[in-house]
């Protein structure tokens, strides 16, 4: 499929022979609890693909990193959903990289390590719990001499068996004694930071979402990352990049699920002209909608208005991804189902994009409020 052909062609440009390490594994193997595609994926240089040339990454930009997420997802959908927990950290913390004294001398070297040590980062944001605020930290902080300790789970934690460091939103008294958000970078040999089994379902099974349980785990002051009387938009603009950023890659990956059961369909002929046609809108109209959030975020868009060109890109192509994978699963037909459960894998594998947060039901006010020139306000 020509689409998915220049996806695959943007990925082998940033990660060589990452594509055709996917392809000869077995779906299986790809696909189950101890799969190699983590490991195939920092072979491949995976891990510096957003992260600006200046500190040793491939400094993507966001139209490539979501054709790149496609191409991984169209061939495994686990791993794309485990590296974009990587890439949307990355894009956070190297965008605030970029401005002067927004980071500690210690933590710009530790952003410096991450390349060529090929270091995972794994997310501990507030993602993943059910009616919870996407916004409201996991991780309890109790400030101590040096630094803080902290208490409490992120389930589940993709990566959490090859991460190298953990970003956990936090809450630490402001100035003024009133709790404001921040960031800690917690290494993944902290005394207190265990892991604990928690992913029983078979789908997306390689993405190592474990649960990760933080029990007086101390984190040095100047691994914190927090607002400052003289930059006081620091938490917000890290807010703000990250969750364009995970909105766009997480679809993206899904997205390539999909894409590659409506290439199945077409490279074996089944189905009525009409019929493929139709499979071959949806699926391509559905990218095209992550695509153009993409080049408007390329392109200079930002703050609440990426926000809401992302999400509702997001949304738009979660309808349509439903149905381009029930479709091409008639398509495919009954024999394809008896012969081999790899293709009802993938199409359940992109179905998970409707439990991420935010849910379109809690964002249906916040998104009519912003439409009618009012604030975007997802808290």
């Amino acid at each position: 499929m020509r689409s998915l052909d220049v996806a695959r062609d943007t990925c082998e440009r940033f990660h060589p022979g990452l594509v055709k390490a996917l392809s000869d594994l077995p779906f299986e193997e790809r696909e189950a609890p101890d799969s190699p595609v983590i490991d195939l994926f920092r072979s491949a240089s995976g891990v510096g693909l957003l992260i600006p040339t200046a500190y040793g990454g491939l400094g993507a930009d966001p139209v490539a990193a979501v054709l790149v997420q496609r191409a991984v997802g169209s061939l495994s959908p686990s791993l794309a959903a485990a590296s974009t927990m990587h890439h949307f950290t990355s894009a956070m913390l190297y965008a605030l990289a970029d401005g002067p004294g927004r980071l500690t001398p210690a933590q710009t070297e530790i952003l410096h390590t991450v390349v060529p040590e090929q270091r995972l980062m794994a997310s501990g944001w507030a993602e993943g719990r059910t009616q919870q605020n996407i916004l409201t930290p996991a991780v309890t902080a109790t400030p101590v001499e040096g630094g803080y300790l902290l208490n409490g789970a992120k389930k589940p934690c993709s990566l959490s068996r090859s991460m190298s460091l953990l970003t956990a939103s936090i809450s630490v008294p402001g100035p003024d004694g009133v709790p404001e958000l921040a960031l800690a970078l917690v290494d993944s040999k902290s005394p207190g930071l265990t892991l604990h089994p928690f992913w029983k379902n078979g789908i997306l099974a390689a993405a190592q979402s474990d649960e990760v349980r933080l029990a007086d785990t101390f984190v040095p002051e100047d691994m914190v990352v927090r607002t400052t009387t003289d930059d006081p938009g620091r938490i917000e603009d890290l807010q703000n990049a990250g969750f364009v950023w995970f909105e766009m890659l997480v679809s993206a990956g899904y997205a390539g699920a999909a894409a590659g059961l409506t290439e199945q369909v077409l490279a074996r002929g089944r189905g009525s002209a009409a019929e493929r046609g139709t499979l071959l809108v949806r699926t391509e109209a559905a990218f095209d909608l992550l695509l153009g959030a993409a080049r408007a975020v390329r392109d200079g868009v930002d703050g609440e208005e990426a926000v809401a060109q992302v999400l509702i890109a997001r949304f738009a192509a979660q309808e349509a991804l439903s149905l381009v994978t029930q479709q091409a699963l008639e398509l495919l037909g009954g024999i394809d189902f008896i012969r081999s459960s790899d293709h009802h894998r993938m199409a359940a594998s992109v179905r998970p994009l409707a439990f991420h947060p935010p849910s379109q039901n809690s964002t249906v006010e916040p998104l009519l409020a912003y439409a009618a020139g009012g604030p975007l306000d997802l808290s």
